[in-house]
């Protein structure tokens, strides 16, 4: 696979040259960024055609990106909500002889968190971001080896990051998964989804009938849960970005 960069009247387009039959053309939140897969046979002419051709759409997509929600910035205050796995949770701080912030739900809609008298807001944004990697990490595990056995595939390495242009992300070769970060706030159904998703790739590399047939088996509903997740909002712009696993593609 071949990746570059061109420009196409105006837009910065990122051409991957993979062994498909046709060309896709996509548009990606949050920023609208523009990816074309094309066949190698193509020629580059041609794709800036079919782009020229599409631009009205891409345009049209890239607005649409533009307008959509936002979760405010946080600034770790009481009153504040925060999301746990879909849960909007009402933020109490509470300053304490700690050394460190300690964090936990207590209730279905109450989440508190504990903090030395001299806690900056990015001390608290890392307890945070911390809090939530461990609480993605205790539901991405069993989910792991569930559709590692289900799918009859090796159980994968697996780590979790905040990504920037994807919900999630495999290496078929180094059998790794990457879940981004962000998964924590919404349900969990979009994390069973996501890693269902990645996985998949490992029964087929493209998003070929293979795969889709592996989606459709194994989770019915999955077109409904990827529309619901893509609708969520976006992260604030401090602290990890929001981002998705696939955008709107013609």
């Amino acid at each position: 696979m071949n990746t570059e960069q061109i420009e196409v009247a105006g837009l910065s387009v990122e051409l991957v040259r993979k062994p498909i039959k046709n060309l896709h053309i996509g548009v990606y939140p949050p920023a609208g960024r523009v990816r074309v897969a094309a066949p190698p046979a193509i020629s580059e002419d041609a794709i800036r055609v079919a782009i020229v051709t599409r631009l009205g759409w891409i345009k049209n997509k890239q607005r649409q990106f533009a307008d959509q929600a936002r979760e405010p910035e946080r600034l770790y205050v009481s009153g504040e909500t925060h999301y746990y796995f879909g849960r909007p949770l009402r933020l109490g701080v509470r300053q304490a002889q700690v050394r460190a912030g300690q964090i936990s739900v207590d209730s279905a809609d109450r989440i508190t968190m504990v903090v030395p008298h001299d806690a900056s807001r990015s001390d608290k944004a890392r307890w945070m971001s911390a809090w939530y990697r461990r609480e993605l990490r205790d539901k991405a595990a069993p989910r792991v080896s569930k559709w590692a056995d289900r799918l009859s595939v090796a159980e994968p390495a697996w780590g979790i990051r905040a990504m920037h242009t994807k919900w999630g992300s495999c290496n078929s070769d180094t059998r790794r998964l990457w879940i981004n970060l962000d998964l924590v706030k919404k349900p969990l159904v979009c994390l069973d989804y996501v890693i269902l998703h990645e996985m998949a790739h490992f029964v087929s590399r493209r998003h070929d009938d293979v795969f889709v047939a592996v989606l459709d088996r194994h989770m019915p509903g999955w077109r409904q849960i990827r529309a619901d997740l893509n609708k969520l909002p976006l992260s604030a712009p401090v602290g990890s970005q929001l981002t998705r696993d696939r955008g709107s593609e013609i």
